[in-house]
């Protein structure tokens, strides 16, 4: 390799390596499913392909009702409220800021709770400490796709009377103890965003097993609307566009290929950073179904490089390697003004976010690419001395 890009070097790529670009599948199947949607003139109100795409995400998970939505927020803040929730709601800090988002923009109190260090989930040891009077549910993450503590979370929601539901936007087609994510507590909310290892353009989707709990979904998405004239509930609109499920359909027909890619990548990573000094690769069970979508890093500042001095060098190779998910939601706003004390009591979210780094992968990046970047990121720690003064120079 030249000189590294941070000291003067050309970079290692030409272009900007994203951490998720998106995976797009058999271009003339999609295009025809696009076609046929024009000659029908059926754009959305629940066309024949969103209940193809419903239809085949239920079979897919083993859950026998799945509500498709435009996006996956609007998704939870319906399974939100189709849940009853009010008051407050216990929800991990390290997550994307809308699975807190969903809670506060319905009045309802995110009570953050610590998460495991291990597992990047909640640490449901934490969870009853923070059950009050004012509790009514869980709200759980399945990070990286990884799975929330399940078992645990179902005892302590049935024995406080508190719904459980569950963010399951990293999820698709991962399973915990033999069983697909999708048909725990409640319910749970998957998401089809652009990024994601499946997707519909944008999107998302309620999965449960509760069929009262589908109905109410399913009339909350459409403006409450039972019937061609006869509104039956308070709603709003969540509907998935015929457009959007002729994507989602096309992206769920090559899914095995895109997960391929994606262990293919995370295996080429864990290969060449075996022995990297303060690099961590996070693991999977591999003895369960797993998307492979994301592939992260802790990095120990005491080897010589911070996490944000890592990135920084990545960024000028074109690498833009991601920190998910800093600075946790409990420093944002509103909530960092809201809760200005609460980081006192979420000390392995406070060392998390000042770790994590993720990686690119997908299908856009082939394995010399994935071995190139690994390359620059075993580099910059083995020169992380030179790179560290460089870059405190220029501050």
């Amino acid at each position: 390799m030249s000189e590294p890009a941070i000291l003067g070097g050309t970079p290692a790529f030409p272009e900007p390596v994203h951490v998720g670009r998106p995976n797009i599948g058999d271009r003339a199947r999609l295009m025809e499913r696009i076609e046929g949607v024009i000659n029908r003139r059926w754009l959305t109100n629940d066309g024949p392909l969103v209940h193809e795409f419903e239809e085949a995400i239920s079979a897919m998970l083993g859950v026998p009702h799945c509500i498709a939505m435009c996006n996956g927020t609007v998704a939870l803040e319906i399974a939100i409220r189709a849940a009853g929730l009010s008051g407050e709601v216990i929800v991990p800090p390290f997550t994307f800021v809308a699975t807190a988002h969903a809670l506060q923009w319905q009045a309802i109190t995110p009570v953050f709770c610590d998460v495991d260090p291990r597992t990047h989930n909640l640490d449901p040891t934490r969870v009853e400490a923070l059950i009050t009077p004012r509790t009514t549910g869980i709200l759980g993450v399945h990070v990286w796709g990884r799975p929330a503590p399940v078992d645990e979370l179902t005892r302590i929601a049935a024995d406080h009377g508190l719904r459980l539901l569950f963010d399951a936007a990293h999820a698709l087609g991962c399973s915990t103890g033999g069983r697909m994510i999708g048909g725990f507590g409640t319910a749970e909310v998957l998401s089809f965003h652009a990024t994601k290892v499946v997707n519909s353009f944008e999107g998302g989707a309620i999965v449960t097993a509760d069929e009262e709990f589908a109905d109410v979904a399913r009339l909350m998405r459409n403006h409450g609307f039972a019937d061609y004239d006869q509104v039956g509930h308070v709603g709003t609109n969540g509907k998935m566009s015929e457009i959007a499920a002729a994507m989602g359909l096309t992206s769920l027909e090559s899914r095995e290929e895109f997960v391929a890619a994606n262990r293919r990548n995370y295996e080429t990573y864990s290969a060449a950073l075996q022995g990297v000094d303060g690099v961590e690769l996070i693991g999977y069970d591999s003895a369960e179904s797993c998307n492979w979508q994301y592939v992260v890093i802790e990095v120990d500042e005491s080897a010589g490089l911070s996490r944000d001095e890592l990135q920084a060098v990545l960024w000028a190779e074109n690498v833009l390697a991601r920190r998910y998910f800093f600075p946790g939601c409990h420093r944002m706003e509103p909530y960092r003004t809201l809760f200005p004390d609460v980081a006192e009591r979420l000390p392995e979210t406070e060392r998390l976010v000042q770790r994590v780094l993720a990686l690119p992968t997908g299908t856009s990046m082939s394995t010399d690419a994935v071995t190139a970047v690994a390359g620059l990121v075993a580099r910059a720690m083995r020169d992380a001395p030179r790179l560290r003064a460089a870059l405190r120079a220029t501050v």
